[in-house]
């Protein structure tokens, strides 16, 4: 007799179906986990055998054997621990074999027979959902799986409560969903004094979800704006929330099952390596371009990043995901992200002041700048040169303005950009292209000529052209104007300056 029980496998945001197949057979007793394992699946006989020791059971003096199917699908990862376990005792007689056949199984079992968390959870929660079974999680997680509507999730935190619970002796109660949590403001615009140009960059920025470079000296306040965009960004939908949930579990850094309606905020050091930022290792997991999924990624301090992992955003900046190739699986991650950079003119940070400045301006910040690469400059929508802030600045008193103003005129802003695009499986500004962006980023006969006129004399790239269209549209959409004029166009053109070179 062969005992199925169903499980899964994570590569990228999907949950492929996985069968266990546990055989007892007459021969040398033996256990043996086939079918593409890695070590950490190997090793689950161990965490099995121990766990069911400690319920005290034997395992059968005969030859035990576990296939993992499909047989060419990779499996990796500590969730197979649960369905392995009970695929087992499925097959000693000790559970019944068609109730487990109606629950996909996940977790990890600990030696004493705790079933403990493991990452992607919810994914495999909605895969139970849309193949209509329930789910078998560990008992700290069925808060998560919760979230995967008309779904009978029993959340065990140990052994022998799932066991009595399966045979009907001990019910165990049904795990309630897990909080959404309220979004917190990290920092407020008010404590921004001076730099109108740069807040104004940064509330298109946030209107249009564009990228944005500020390039200053140390000092003048470029990672406290950034880290006050969140503060300005609207809500995520409950369906982008739900998206954004589904990477952090995956990453394993779902807490408790509790959702935000807050946009992700990563700010990686420039230390990150590739995989870091992009996602990779050997055992493939999201990098911070995907964990900052519909949200915001900061690289402060962007040329001191290395110029291969700067150039590695250029293609999620460009079509939203990034795919990590292997030599057995290419796994793809959502990443569309907006990206905020910081830098400073040169290594120094000083160019231009004779006080301050070193001497080797402005050869310095040829080589500094020359770091980020052209066709990266290209991909982001806004530059603003951020000055230096004074000490008679400092001594005014805060601005009237501050966050809560500017959230909402950015979410009036969304919402017209949200109105214009339903149905058409675009967010924003930013997404615009092909036909959409003709449709609604065509300026007017004014508006064209100075474009016309000032692509040629900069020399914008095609994309560069088309970037330009999307901001001039969002700085419309701010002004409350039906179509582009020439004074959005001419403000759009303020903000594309290329970062100079020496």
């Amino acid at each position: 007799m062969v005992a199925l029980v169903s499980t899964v496998a994570y590569l990228g945001l999907e949950a492929r179906a996985v069968e266990v197949q546990c055989q007892v057979a007459p021969g040398l007793p033996a256990f043996r986990v086939v079918g593409l394992p890695d070590k950490a699946v190997g090793e689950s006989r161990e965490r099995v055998h121990s766990a069911l020791s400690a319920l005290g059971l034997a395992l059968p003096p005969k030859r035990i054997t576990v296939n993992l199917s499909p047989a060419d699908l990779p499996k990796e990862g500590s969730h197979y621990d649960l369905p392995i376990a009970l695929a087992l005792l499925a097959a000693m007689g000790v559970v019944d074999l068609e109730t487990i056949g109606e629950y996909v199984a996940v977790g990890e079992l600990a030696l004493d027979g705790r079933i403990i968390a493991s990452p992607g959870v919810l994914l495999a929660a909605l895969h139970a959902s849309s193949i209509e079974k329930g789910l078998i999680c560990p008992g700290g997680q069925g808060a998560e799986a919760r979230w995967a509507s008309g779904i009978d999730v029993v959340a065990a935190p140990d052994l022998i409560s799932l066991l009595n619970h399966l045979k009907g002796t001990q019910r165990l109660p049904p795990p309630v969903m897990g909080e959404v949590e309220v979004p917190r403001r990290m920092a407020d615009l008010k404590q921004v004094k001076g730099q109108e140009t740069a807040k104004r960059a940064l509330e298109i920025a946030a209107a249009g979800g564009h990228n944005l470079l500020m390039i200053g000296p140390p000092g003048a306040g470029k990672s406290l704006m950034a880290s006050c965009l969140p503060g300005i960004l609207p809500e995520l939908t409950p369906a982008e929330a739900l998206e954004v949930s589904m990477v952090a579990s995956v990453s394993g850094g779902l807490e408790g099952g509790r959702l935000s309606r807050a946009r992700p905020f990563r700010s990686p050091h420039h230390s990150a390596s590739m995989a870091a930022l992009t996602g990779g290792g050997l055992r493939v997991r999201p990098g911070e371009v995907s964990l900052a999924h519909l949200g915001v990624l900061f690289l402060d301090e962007l040329p001191e990043f290395q110029r291969a992992v700067l150039d590695s955003l250029r293609q999620p900046l460009e079509t939203g995901e990034v795919t990590v190739a292997r030599a057995n699986a290419h796994v793809t991650f959502p990443a569309r992200v907006q990206l905020i950079a910081a830098m400073n003119p040169c290594r120094c940070g000083h160019l231009g002041d004779p006080a301050l400045g070193c001497s080797r301006a402005p050869r310095c910040a040829g080589d500094y700048q020359s770091k980020v690469s052209g066709p990266l400059l290209d991909r982001i929508d806004l530059h603003v040169e951020v000055d230096p802030v004074s000490a008679a600045d400092l001594a005014l008193p805060p601005p009237a303005e501050g966050s809560e103003q500017v959230a909402a005129r950015v979410a009036a802003a969304r919402a017209v950009q949200v109105a214009r695009l339903e149905g058409t499986g675009r967010r924003n500004n930013s997404e615009l292209d092909g036909d959409l962006l003709e449709k609604y980023a065509t300026p007017d006969e004014p508006g064209r000529k100075l474009l016309a006129q000032a692509a040629e004399a900069m020399r914008l790239s095609a994309r560069g052209y088309t970037r330009m269209l999307r901001v001039a549209r969002t700085i419309a959409d701010l002004a409350g104007a039906e179509t582009i004029g020439r004074v959005h166009i001419a403000e759009a053109l303020s903000y594309r300056r290329i970062v100079p070179r020496a």
